[in-house]
């Protein structure tokens, strides 16, 4: 396999997911470590992070928005220590495994965007700044899921051909 530095797809999403590893239980995460044992510093950064954006996902969680963060725990955090590896040493699983995180990851985050937007009280501006966090997350998302999906049919064969009229 050739290097992961001449692989610029994976090393873009190494990067992603090295940064999302510490980011999810620093931030995301953090509600589930017991009180006795949070360091202050993880509160710290959750306190900055909803008075900066009123992201009421943090400060007032709807149950579905708990649910995804039981998602991330389970799904995201092992795939995401996998993904480091596996992009390093160009696993040929990723394509199937960076897929079904690609539409999972597309799907949670635009129900998240699609939640804010109907949030009646909050300004433009302040859904403008909830959209800086949340919509380059979802643009990745969608990028990487139709990056592993071109992978996946290269792999495969090619197009389908079904529904063709065979050449006689």
């Amino acid at each position: 396999m050739t290097s992961i530095f001449s692989r610029k797809r994976d090393l873009a999403y190494l990067l992603f997911f090295t940064i999302h590893i510490p980011v999810m239980f620093c931030v995301d995460l953090a509600p589930f470590y017991p009180d006795s044992i949070r360091p202050q510093f993880m509160n710290d950064i959750r306190t900055f992070y909803i008075e900066t954006y009123h992201d009421r996902f943090f400060s007032h969680p709807p149950a579905w928005f708990t649910m995804y963060l039981w998602l991330e725990l389970v799904y995201h955090v092992p795939l995401s220590f996998w993904a480091v590896g596996a992009l390093r040493r160009g696993d040929p699983k990723v394509p199937a495994h960076l897929l079904v995180f690609a539409v999972q990851t597309a799907l949670t985050t635009s129900t998240c965007i699609a939640d804010y937007l109907s949030w009646s009280e909050y300004s433009n501006a302040e859904k403008i700044e909830l959209g800086k966090l949340y919509v380059p997350y979802l643009a990745l998302s969608v990028f990487m899921g139709v990056d592993m999906w071109t992978r996946l049919i290269k792999s495969i064969g090619g197009p389908s051909k079904a529904g063709r009229k065979k050449d006689d």
